[in-house]
């Protein structure tokens, strides 16, 4: 089933929904970060991977200062719309140290 944009419930989350990226090859989750209304709908228009900045307060796309961007190739949507994924061809890492992956800690 599709859903619109319109669709997506972003009251829950002050205007926001978390948004898991992943790996669309190796299913690797790369990182998770929030989407606005404007974020989303920027994604599907661009391919690239958009989000919004809630420590800049701001938009940003993944890699404009970096170049490691993520092309999207899908985006699904949770069964309750308020949670998305974008499966993801990474043009680079994702974290913002160089790591592959932003999740490369373990919790003692």
């Amino acid at each position: 089933m599709k859903k619109s944009v319109d669709e997506i419930d972003f009251k829950k989350g002050d205007g926001l929904v978390p948004v898991i990226v992943q790996d669309a090859n190796t299913k690797d989750v790369l990182t998770l970060a929030y989407a606005n209304k404007e974020s989303l709908e920027l994604a599907k228009k661009t391919g690239n991977s958009w989000f919004w900045s809630r420590s800049r307060n701001k938009l940003w796309m993944k890699g404009e200062e970096s170049g490691n961007t993520q092309k999207i190739r899908e985006i699904l949507v949770d069964c309750d719309s308020d949670a998305i994924i974008y499966l993801v061809e990474p043009l680079g890492p994702a974290c913002h140290t160089g790591e592959k992956v932003c999740f490369h800690h373990e919790l003692k």
